[in-house]
Order: structure tokens, then sequence, then C-alpha cells
């Protein structure tokens, strides 16, 4: 492909990328991997360079753009050599013209930004869109950090978690059990949870179990202590990937596939029986858009509406399963108080006899619960709050 041509690619693509974002089609890396799949003639270097172009303009507009051209205008009016490459040629795009239309570039969708937490401030929007760390959590059932550290001489111990750890960009993880993929964040909340051998742990919304298989591990060896982890998910590609994951890892947990709108009947044995339950709810995905920018393309304000109403329920149904003197942790990896803030708050009012526990480091603390901001902390964008059944 020569240089223009490759242009016109990243235009058809962020066609499919903007149509498949308005009805909840597939993601860019499924659309890029198809649109090449039927271009065998397209090497490595074209496929490379056409995925910069279609995620550089997705990076670079918080709203949608009316199409793939106008978007790639956008991007040639602040660079000559971009602009050149408009050059009417074979397979390439036509000439720019004056007065086209272009996208406006933004950083984030405009109504989203009075949602977002107060400490959520103009350097941690920017963050949002930094490139991402990569952190692993060493798995205590088979290792140490400290061996992890002697095997990645480059990586270095994350402070505040006893087996995170922060890979250079581009390291290369082994599927072996002995290390998981797993950002700080989601590891700071799994600590929250404080689950010990011999309890009933239940990771409501376990998805591939991220968060399960450190719960396991603190849990203890096989067996859990004497204990029990289940692991429930209404989504049975998610959850049925985590069974090859826990068998590596050496965990023992419990799966149980729901019915959406029926998990109350579900779970009815668990009521009153579990000392810790993990709702990481549903979310906008808010805090994770440096991981996957189109989000931002996908988001509505009646997509929220939905998912704000969805995450009330969840929790609602995760309260009678503590027994007394339990607790549940609440989590989302979003920004916007009223997906994080507000429904810890809201769960509180209707529920007398909870009370917070409040965060140990100040700084972090947001209404009951704690925020954690990609730049501040390092992590993805998160709140969690641990509510104790008293």
């Amino acid at each position: 492909m020569t240089p223009s041509a490759r242009v016109q690619a990243a235009i058809e693509l962020l066609d499919q990328v903007i149509a498949a974002a308005h009805a909840d089609g597939a993601a860019a890396d499924t659309l890029i991997a198809r649109y090449f799949a039927e271009r065998r003639y397209a090497g490595s270097k074209d496929r490379r360079a056409v995925r910069e172009l279609v995620y550089r303009a997705i990076r670079s507009f918080g709203e949608a753009p009316a199409n793939g051209r106008a978007a790639m205008v956008a991007l040639a009016r602040g660079d000559d050599a971009l602009a050149a490459l408009f050059d009417g040629s074979r397979h390439a795009p036509a000439p720019l013209a004056d007065g086209e239309a272009a996208a406006m570039p933004s950083l984030l969708p405009a109504w989203i930004v009075p949602l977002l937490g107060a400490p959520v401030d103009p350097n941690e929007r920017e963050g949002l869109l930094d490139r991402a760390p990569l952190h692993v959590r060493a798995n205590a059932l088979k290792t140490t950090r400290e061996r992890l550290l002697a095997r990645w001489p480059e990586a270095r111990a994350i402070d505040d978690l006893a087996c995170g750890l922060s890979l250079p960009e581009g390291s290369q993880v082994e599927a072996d059990g002995l290390a998981e993929v797993q950002d700080a964040g989601s590891q700071a909340i799994a600590a929250a949870c404080e689950a010990a051998p011999g309890m009933t742990v239940l990771d409501l919304c376990a998805g591939a179990g991220g968060k399960t298989l450190a719960l396991a591990a603190d849990m203890g060896g096989p067996g859990n202590g004497g204990g029990r982890l289940i692991a429930a998910d209404t989504v049975r590609d998610r959850l049925a990937r985590l069974t090859p994951r826990a068998e590596r890892a050496g965990a023992t947990v419990e799966t149980r596939l729901l019915d959406p709108g029926k998990e109350a009947a579900a779970l009815a044995d668990l009521t009153g029986a579990c000392d810790v339950v993990l709702v990481d709810a549903p979310c906008s995905g808010s805090g994770t858009w440096r991981r996957n920018p189109e989000a931002r393309w996908r988001l509505t304000p009646e997509r929220l509406d939905r998912i704000v109403a969805l995450q009330s329920r969840i929790i609602d149904i995760a309260a009678p399963l503590v027994k007394p003197g339990g607790r549940l942790v609440f989590a989302v990896c979003s920004l916007i108080d009223r997906e994080g803030r507000d429904q810890a708050e809201g769960f509180l009012a209707r529920h007398p006899g909870w009370t917070a526990i409040l965060p140990q480091q100040a700084a972090r603390a947001h209404g009951p619960g704690t925020l954690l901001l990609p730049r501040r902390d390092g992590t993805d964008g998160f709140f969690f709050a641990t509510l104790a059944n008293n």
C-alpha cells in the first residue's frame, strides 16, 4: 500500500468504527482485523500504519466524528505531511478542499465533564487518554513478588500492594499461573475485601475472574483454607474463561451462571452466609478510556441511565447475602459520580445499619469511598467503597 492508500484505508475503517459505536457493534480492533483479513495484499507495515492512524483519530475526538474523512481532515490540518497524502491518486483520498467540514478535536464528550468527580481536574482528564502501564500481580499461591523481581530485573514493586509489580511496556507475561496481568487499581479493590482462609466469599460480577483469582490467593491454598469462593456472572463466555485460569493459578473456585433478572433467586442459598461480597459492577468504563478510547463514542446519557439503574439493582441484591459483621465492596472502573460516590451514598441511605469503612489514605477519600486516578495514583480510574454490615 502507498502512504496515501493507508490514509484512505484509515478513513474507511473509521467509517466502520463510527457506525459500530452508534449501533453498539464490533470493537475497533475486531473491525481492523476483519478489514485486513479481506485484504491479504496489505503487509505488516501497512497494517501497523493504518492502525496507528485509526487510533490517533479515535484518541483525538471525544465525540464521534460525522465520518472518517472528517476525522482525518481535522488531523491533516495540523499535519502537513499527512495533508500531502490527500493527493487524489489511485486508492488515495481526494484532495483537501477549502472550507471542507472537519471534526472538532476534543478530549472527552462535553456532556460527561460535569458528571466527573471533583478531583478529576483538567490534568486528570488528560490522563484518561495517557498510555496505560503494564501491572501484574504475583500469584501468592505459587510464587512471591521477590521471586518475580529476580525473574524480571526491569520490574519494580508497586507501593501499598503486597504482590503488585510494574513492568516496562511490551514485556511478555507468560500464562503459567505465576503472575496475572492486573491493573494496580484492581489489585487494591481485591485487597479491600480482606478475604482470608475459611471465609465464604462471593465475587458477584466476576467476569473472567481477574479479581476472583486475587481473592483466591488471599484465601490460601487449595480448598481456600476450609472456606468457599464463588464466582458468579450472567455472561457464560466470560465466566467460562475463569475455569482454565483458576486451574493454572492453583485456585479453588466455584462458578455460578446467573440468569439476568433472576439473580436473587439463584443466590438465595447464600443469604446471610457471606463474609465478603465483591460487586465489581457493570459501568461506563470511563476510568479505562486510556485502554479503550473508542468507548467514549459509545456512551450516551441514555446508556448511562441504564447502567446506573443496573448498578443500584445489583448492589441491593448483594446486601442480604452479607452476614452480620461482614463486608460488601462495591467497585466501578468509572470516575463519574453517578456510578461511584452517589451509588455508595444511595446504598447507605437505603440500608440502615450499614456503614462505610473510610480509606486510610485521606487524599484518596471521595464521599464514602476511595477514588483512584490515573496520574495521581498511577492506576486506571476507579471508585470503590467498603461497606460494613453492622
